[in-house]
């Protein structure tokens, strides 16, 4: 007995990190899901307690501090924190390459979805390793980014000549070739948006919507993931990362992989069903109080349409802005996965 708790206290030592660390940690949206779930119980809760207190953990969202959206990896890459997570998409102003990561219509389901992203998880770490400073840890899903309305709509041929919020730039060039306008409103502005008709619609995932109160402001929900599924990247500062040893480094992976992102996928196509349910009042709302969007129907000749738009124009487009280097290994990997070539 007393060589196996003297094996076990060992092998403890091992896992644990050899001196004690404090990360300044940065979330996503404090309002949402992902990080009431998921983010802020992993980073106050599972990994200082699978540190056994060696690892201690400061947490903020980037919207509590105030942040640009898009200045939340740069100063990352500055060591103005250690470790930060938000959308990939408020960074493709530095880093056009990273639209491929999440394109919209590409995945319909949370496992196509999570192939998706395993395929596209070296060019990303590339990215953030030359254009942030950064090692990523993780990617985790928002919910699919399908469509709210505050106007009467039918299907995929009523977007047109609309003012529509995108959710990223691939989203934005794809609704204007569909004939609507993209307009750029922060995530917070869209209610009083869609309340004073400075945009029409908006793009966003069902739960966030169904969060924010989306659903007093919209009439109409057509549920066609226009946004993919907005990819919440988690990454720590380079620098801040190669000071760590090698087990607090393994300890940090193993943990943020099973208790961090795999959680969150698993959970992520459930939670569609039950949020159109929630928005919609068509099916059970097991997380509030249903309320009554109408929920439109897309047809097949919608989703056709949608991918003849997206690979005869949008990809295209995108391959221009990153190069024909990415292209290649967008085409080689994400590409090969989801059955999409760029030409």
């Amino acid at each position: 007995m007393k060589r196996i708790v003297t094996a076990l206290a060992a092998s403890t030592a091992l896992a644990a990190p050899a001196v004690a660390q404090d990360l300044s940690v940065v979330g996503s949206w404090s309002s949402l899901p992902l990080h009431n779930q998921y983010e802020a119980p992993f980073w106050n809760d599972t990994l200082p307690a699978a540190s056994g207190g060696k690892i201690n953990v400061s947490l903020t969202t980037h919207n509590q501090m105030n942040l640009g959206v898009g200045d939340v990896f740069r100063l990352l890459g500055d060591g103005v924190y250690d470790v930060a997570m938000t959308v990939a998409d408020y960074a493709v102003a530095d880093a056009p390459e990273l639209e491929g990561l999440d394109v919209p219509l590409l995945a319909l389901t949370a496992t196509e979805a999570r192939a998706m992203v395993d395929a596209a998880r070296p060019m990303v770490n590339d990215i953030f390793r030359d254009r942030f400073n950064a090692q990523v840890l993780a990617i985790a899903p928002y919910p699919p980014q399908v469509v709210f309305c505050n106007a009467e709509i039918a299907g995929l041929d009523d977007l047109a000549g609309k003012k529509i919020r995108a959710s990223g730039r691939m989203t934005a060039k794809f609704l204007e070739a569909l004939g609507a306008e993209g307009v750029n409103v922060s995530f917070g502005e869209v209610p009083g948006a869609l309340q004073k008709g400075t945009v029409d619609c908006a793009v966003t995932g069902a739960g966030s919507g169904y969060s924010a109160g989306w659903w007093e402001v919209s009439t109409h929900l057509l549920p066609i993931p226009l946004g993919g599924w907005d990819s919440v990247v988690t990454a720590m500062n380079m620098d801040k990362w190669n000071s760590l040893d090698s087990d607090t480094q393994g300890l940090i992976n193993a943990e943020i992989s099973a208790n961090f992102e795999d959680a969150a996928w698993s959970s992520a196509q459930d939670a569609l069903a039950t949020d159109i349910a929630c928005l919609t009042g068509n099916g059970e709302c097991s997380i509030g109080d249903a309320r009554d969007m109408t929920l439109v129907n897309v047809s097949d000749a919608d989703f056709a349409r949608a991918r003849d738009v997206l690979v005869g124009q949008v990809l295209p487009e995108w391959a221009e802005r990153a190069g024909a280097d990415w292209a290649k290994r967008w085409n080689d990997t994400v590409g090969a996965t989801v059955g999409v070539s760029i030409n």
